[in-house]
């Protein structure tokens, strides 16, 4: 009877076990501040599931991707469309075998994959570079990316490392307010009288690289911008440019400096993208408008005649894909008065998805974006940026998402089928669960996504350096085909 009593014990405590353990699984990740490890009876089978599941995720990672032109054929026929001969490009090619003689695709974003055909991806951005002072206008960099980049993170450290390399001060464009306007510290920046518009949920109107337009609300509209101390190179400028799309007969009232002088002037109509620039040495501007019907307007520039100017056109949201709307015509305009030389592309973070391991139907959709972009801007090089590293919680431990080895793979595969140059913004954070570094570090939010401005920093100058790297191939492939 005994035994029978103490099996009996055991098969109800065994029943009572089993769903506080399951209950215990279903626990918050947080409970009154503090982490929770959760229990999962099934943790061992999980935890050799999963890295089965990275590992396989990882080679995918691991495979060539480095873009050979051995066909004669295809070299005579980039020949015809680009003017460099066959046997320069067969020479570009094998100094490009030499000088990245690798087992695999970069994994550090120590250098820049060019996936071009005769890896010529940033011939004309480092050609613009080369011969900067004979432009008779500066060399222009479009930095199109989502909040990743917003409020100028990375993108202010890489522009500051551009221009004291390059020449050129100012930040260049401004749009008239963002979500990001009061913590951006590059630009101190305040409006009133605007309705904004957002290519991300506006279907009606075109749009160009900011992505945004802003229609005058009343009878008076106003726009100030000043320099900020954050960095030398951009505390004064020499052009201050208006930039907007549509005019009737608008009035305007320009401040510059807080001097005594006031311009008055009726700015031009136009149905198409145009610009009013100033010339001369500013730090501050404040705008009036009136009669200001029909009115829109995208922003101004704030940067010099020469040297080096960096746009950051970020737009929180964007996965990308937006690309394939853009407004050719609009794009023509503006690439009329603000030619860009290289256009570089970081979208991810809001593509990237736990539930989602297969990234093809993003592949297959931002090649069509980039080809549409190329198309826009016909004289612009594309730099293409891999997602960066974010990280989850799992069994109460924070590790890069499996869906970011997914998606790099996917963003990876866009560039050589778009036929751009790639960068692995992952590898130069310093790969798996970098961004758990970053955060102990503080260079990084404690949602494990964005970075603050000291990663960024991180970033930029591992970009800056990769550029300064291949700019040394493309230099010495010149001075042997000469």
């Amino acid at each position: 009877m005994n035994r029978e009593n103490d099996l009996g014990r055991t098969l109800a405590l065994l029943l009572l076990t089993l769903p506080i353990c399951a209950l215990l699984y279903f626990l918050p990740d947080t409970l009154f501040g503090y982490k929770v490890k959760k229990v999962d009876l099934l943790s061992d089978f999980k935890v050799r599931e999963d890295k089965i599941l990275l590992d396989s995720l990882r080679h995918q990672l691991e495979r060539m991707d480095t873009v050979r032109v051995d066909s004669v054929a295809l070299r005579d026929s980039l020949a015809r469309v680009t003017g460099i001969d066959s046997a320069a490009l067969a020479l570009r090619d094998s100094l490009y075998q030499a000088a990245y003689a690798v087992a695999g695709a970069d994994s550090s974003g120590a250098r820049i994959e060019d996936y071009s055909l005769g890896h010529i991806g940033l011939k004309r951005f480092f050609a613009a570079l080369r011969n900067r002072d004979k432009l008779g206008r500066p060399v222009r960099i479009a930095f199109l990316g989502d909040s990743f980049i917003e409020g100028d993170i990375v993108v202010a450290d890489f522009r500051s490392e551009m221009q004291k390399a390059f020449g050129g001060r100012g930040i260049g464009f401004v749009p008239v307010t963002s979500v990001a306007a009061q913590y951006r510290p590059t630009v101190e920046q305040r409006s009133e009288g605007w309705i904004t518009w957002s290519m991300l949920t506006d279907h009606t109107h075109g749009y160009t690289l900011p992505g945004m337009m802003f229609e005058a609300e009343k009878e008076k509209a106003s726009l100030h911008v000043k320099t900020t101390h954050r960095y030398p190179e951009i505390q004064e400028f020499s052009s201050l440019k208006l930039i907007y799309e549509r005019n009737e007969a608008t009035e305007m009232r320009l401040v510059c400096d807080a001097s005594l002088d006031t311009i008055q002037t009726r700015l031009p109509a136009t149905d198409a993208v145009t610009q009013y620039v100033r010339d001369g040495h500013f730090s501050e501007a404040d705008f009036e408008f009136s009669n200001t019907k029909g009115f829109r307007l995208l922003g101004v520039a704030m940067e010099d005649r020469d040297g080096v100017v960096v746009d950051n056109f970020s737009l929180r949201g964007n996965s990308g894909l937006i690309l394939g709307r853009l407004d050719s015509a609009r794009c023509r305009a503006l690439d009329e008065i603000r030619p860009y030389d290289l256009i570089v592309l970081q979208y991810g973070l809001n593509v990237v998805s736990d539930s989602v391991l297969n990234y093809n139907w993003y592949r297959d959709r931002m090649v069509k974006a980039i080809a549409h972009l190329r198309n826009c801007f016909p004289e612009a090089d594309v730099l293409m940026l891999g997602v960066s590293d974010r990280s989850r919680q799992e069994m109460g431990k924070f590790e890069t998402m499996p869906a970011v080895y997914a998606l790099l793979h996917a963003q990876r595969l866009t560039a050589k089928q778009a036929g751009i140059p790639f960068w692995n913004v992952f590898g130069a954070m310093g790969g798996a669960n970098s961004m758990v570094r970053f955060v102990e570090s503080n260079w990084a939010s404690k949602d494990y996504t964005h970075l603050g401005f000291k990663g960024g920093r991180v970033v930029a100058e591992a970009l800056f350096e990769a550029l300064l790297s291949e700019k040394e191939f493309y230099d010495e492939a010149e001075r042997m085909a000469d």
